[in-house]
């Protein structure tokens, strides 16, 4: 037998869950919704995964936008897609939901005819079961021939594999036609018929997690110490009592007189904002640690942790917590019985659930607009033809990227929509500035409500912010400066999308060693975290060791620094790249007017055409790209 090269697979439903976002109202209401991935198995394998699990899942999606979705945060997520079959005849389901109260979740499943509750037993490959350590079955699968009839194979698989089977019961009464469509929240109804169809899969399973009220319809009685009796009568699996607040109690043996005695971890009192999904969640955790051979109490202890979170969360899966979040909230603890309010733990998350785009970043920066609309004035051409221009600087910077990772572009609203549209097929990093040019104290370019703006923006582009600051500026300055900072980072955080913060110090003062260092430093200690910096060209190595050193301090979670390049000669800038290194904070380089300057002046007068722009900023682009990677060489 080899050894496996998965922790678990998981198996059964998948959706697109639609939450919406007025909580307090009516489904009929709502107006607005979040979007994520879900459905109890899938929700599991993206939770586990982000605890460090090597999970994969077993579903079916349909062969349209939505069922890419669902692939594609999977894989983004750490999962292992290769089980996600695409069904060209089904839609993929869908489930909507909202929030009344703490008590109080109304949801309806679109499940009729969906890809997920088509899959049957040709889609269980032996060899990917075997592969894993453990099968994850569902009770909610079970509810459907072709299903039952997969996940029975999947079991019999890792049996004779010497694998381990844990079934979560997921008990749905109407996905068993127990109940109407209006009944997607109700959790219980006593059937007989369920009881008998679940209690023959007890026998091969080595881990059981349910609640109460799942236990009852598992051990068919509503006395819960009785049916944990029943099902251990029937089956020598490790019984989970998941018991909400309360945490949960695990029985490896036999049935005690008294949950009490069962082991237990410790329970995390929070305030409830959304208890879908937090089963899932709770699941994640402790297959976390069973699959790690943790003690009872510490699988118990995570599984409880990561309930916690996502009850105190509006969406399931995508605000599951990450290890390094849930470590930090098991040593630290919160001061927020509401966890969403917690900034510390928010960023973590934030910062570990971040896109991958590479080791480096080379940015080409065109998000100008002042300095272009003097350039066509002065030159009588209509402002139209800047968006014009953009197009083409992204057409330059596509010729040298190739879809590579590492390379990217800050473009503005103003002129740069078409261009932004055409960059987000290019696999390129893309960042849109919200300062209006030249603002000090720094004001936002025609955005009265930053939030309403940036929730239109798609979800992979950086919101960048310039602004002019130095320690000598008068107090009123600052204070207004930082200010409009925080409203940039508080409108990014509140909508998911990633900042970066461009200090332009110099300008107003003189640059020491110290003054940039003493900028960040300042901006953390008021809780400015963004997940990029831009910053001038420094002085000396010292001053770019002190600048890493602050970041040190705040935040190892930051991507890192940009250098930009305040139309610097090419030995100056090679020269300030070479100083740069001093700190591998500095990740690479955002610059503009060195590559597009000369070119757009002689595009906007007409003594070059397209191509030979396009060309040319290529070649400028290229050079730069070229210097920052020899710069990693040393003198």
């Amino acid at each position: 037998m080899t050894d496996p090269t998965l922790d678990v697979v998981t198996i059964g439903r998948s959706s697109v869950d639609l939450y919406g976002q007025q909580i307090g109202g009516r489904l009929e209401d709502m107006g607005t919704f979040s979007k994520a991935i879900g459905g109890s198995p899938t929700n599991t394998a993206f939770g586990a995964a982000r605890l460090g699990l090597k999970t994969a899942l077993i579903t079916r999606v349909g062969d349209e936008p939505m069922g890419r979705f669902i692939r594609e945060t999977l894989a983004a997520g750490g999962v292992e897609t290769r089980g996600v079959i695409t069904d060209p005849k089904r839609l993929t389901s869908l489930v909507i939901l909202g929030v009344r109260d703490d008590k109080t979740f109304p949801l309806i499943f679109y499940r009729t005819d969906c890809a997920d509750s088509a899959i049957c037993e040709d889609d269980i490959n032996e060899e990917f079961i075997a592969s894993a350590k453990a099968v994850l079955v569902s009770g909610t699968h079970f509810s459907m021939s072709a299903p039952d009839a997969a996940q029975r194979k999947a079991i019999r698989i890792a049996k004779q594999n010497g694998r381990k089977v844990a079934f979560d019961i997921d008990y749905r009464p109407n996905l068993w036609g127990l109940a109407g469509h209006d009944a997607g929240e109700e959790r219980y109804i006593k059937s007989a018929d369920v009881t008998a169809h679940l209690q023959p899969i007890l026998h091969d399973c080595d881990l059981i997690v349910g609640t109460e009220e799942e236990l009852h319809i598992a051990g068919g009685t509503e006395d819960t110490l009785q049916a944990l009796r029943n099902i251990r009568a029937l089956s020598a699996a490790l019984i989970v009592c998941k018991r909400g607040p309360m945490g949960c109690v695990a029985f490896p043996d036999a049935i005690p007189d008294s949950l009490e005695k069962g082991i237990k971890g410790p329970g995390y009192p929070v305030d409830v904002y959304n208890v879908l999904g937090a089963g899932d969640a709770f699941m994640g955790g402790f297959l976390r640690g069973w699959l790690r051979d943790e003690p009872l109490e510490t699988c118990c202890a995570w599984a409880n942790a990561c309930g916690a979170f996502a009850v105190s969360r509006l969406l399931c899966s995508v605000e599951y917590p990450t290890f390094p979040e849930m470590q930090h909230f098991l040593t630290q603890g919160s001061q927020h019985r509401a966890l969403r309010f917690d900034a510390d733990l928010n960023h973590i998350h934030h910062a570990t659930t971040r896109r991958e785009i590479g080791q480096n970043l080379m940015a080409f920066a065109i998000d100008h607009r002042a300095q272009l609309e003097e350039l066509a004035d002065r030159l009588g051409c209509k402002r139209e033809r800047i968006a014009d221009f953009k197009n083409l600087a992204v057409a330059a910077v596509a010729q040298i990227a190739q879809r590579q990772a590492g390379y990217g572009m800050l473009l503005d609203s103003t002129y740069g929509n078409d261009a932004l549209h055409k960059a987000e097929g290019e696999n390129l990093w893309l960042a849109r500035p919200v300062e209006k040019p030249g603002s000090r104290p720094l004001s936002f370019d025609g955005m009265r409500d930053l939030g309403g703006q940036l929730v239109e923006w798609p979800v992979n582009q950086t919101v960048k912010c310039l602004a002019f600051y130095h320690p000598d500026d008068p107090i009123d300055l600052r204070r207004a400066q930082e200010e409009r900072l925080l409203q940039v980072m508080e409108a990014a955080q509140t909508i998911g999308r990633e900042t970066m913060i461009e200090i332009i110090a110099g300008k107003h003062g003189a640059l020491t060693i110290d003054t940039v260092s003493a900028v960040l430093g300042h901006l953390y200690s008021i809780g400015i975290k963004p997940d990029w910096w831009k910053l001038e060209p420094q002085a000396s190595a010292a001053a770019w060791r002190a600048i890493g050193d602050v970041i040190d301090k705040h935040d190892p979670y930051c991507r890192g620094i940009v250098v930009l390049g305040l139309e610097r000669p090419d030995e100056e800038l090679s020269t300030a790249f070479k100083a740069a290194r001093a700190t591998p904070w500095v990740k690479g380089f955002a610059i503009g007017r060195s590559i597009f300057g000369s070119v757009a002046e002689e595009w906007f007068s007409g003594r070059i055409g397209d191509r030979q722009a396009t060309e040319a900023m290529a070649a400028r682009f290229f050079h730069f790209c070229e210097l920052w990677q020899h710069s990693a060489e040393g003198p």
